[in-house]
């Protein structure tokens, strides 16, 4: 059966998360129903990471297989059809060894988290940032992040039905950007990894805000990591500031 590999984007506002489920939509569970449109019978489709409800991705990547052996770009054009309404499009699509697995097959993984600090309510784009009212402290964010790179044991960090065998992880990369509004400033937090535990990335943002807000000194972060205790995490940041945006293999499928 031909493999294909599917680059995704979606907003996740509507869905309750990645993973199909019996009595809410899902995101796999819409890509699954235009397959089936496409090719009779059910479909099983795998994903490179399971966002939860509220999440977004620009650079989600699944794989399917299937009986017939489409053009990728034929493929994409007829899921992207049956796909409408809902806010997902398949972005890329490429013919994939049997072998290629979107999420085993993976060796790093990218997110973006969008934070707004400012006091006017949020519009346009409420559903895909964090909206805080209060000035945040962008210095002392950087600084207390660079706690949090490297390998650690992120007990703290992670939801207590998390379902990794082990809470070490390595952090590659965390960077902030700062970006000036007419009223406000957005700061995007970036970060890499092989792979990230359940709810990582939110507690660690919003236990940085409580840093950029000055209720918490930087070095508080590095006491909260090596406490390895889920009670001495701060508040998890809500789900629609956060994007999936890439995810790497050894040779990309998309190239």
């Amino acid at each position: 059966m031909p493999r294909y590999a599917l680059k995704i984007e979606y907003n996740g506002t509507p869905f309750a998360g990645w993973q199909r489920q019996a009595d809410q939509p899902s995101v796999q569970g819409a890509i699954e129903a235009a397959l089936a449109r496409l090719e009779p019978g059910p479909h099983t489709i795998a994903a490179a990471g399971r966002t939860d409800a509220g999440v977004h991705a620009t650079g989600q990547v699944a794989h399917a297989d299937l009986t017939k052996d489409w053009d990728p770009f034929r493929l994409s054009e007829a899921l992207n059809y049956h796909l409408k309404p809902a806010p997902v499009a398949i972005v890329a699509c490429a013919r994939v060894d049997d072998d290629f697995h979107a999420r085993f097959s993976a060796i790093e993984r990218r997110y973006l988290f969008r934070l707004v600090s400012r006091r006017a309510p949020m519009v346009l784009e409420r559903d895909t940032v964090w909206q805080v009212q209060n000035l945040l402290d962008g210095a002392a964010m950087r600084a207390a992040a660079a706690y949090l790179v490297g390998h650690h044991d992120f007990t703290t960090f992670r939801a207590t039905m998390c379902q990794a065998k082990s809470p070490v992880k390595t952090l590659d990369e965390i960077t902030l950007e700062d970006i000036a509004l007419p009223n406000g400033t957005e700061f995007r937090f970036r970060l890499r990894a092989r792979s990230f535990l359940h709810n990582q990335v939110r507690s660690i943002v919003g236990t940085l805000e409580r840093v950029g807000a000055r209720s918490w000194a930087p070095e508080a972060v590095a006491a909260a990591l090596a406490a390895k205790d889920r009670s001495a995490c701060g508040p998890v940041a809500p789900p629609q500031g956060l994007y999936l945006t890439d995810v790497g293999y050894p040779k990309d499928p998309f190239a």
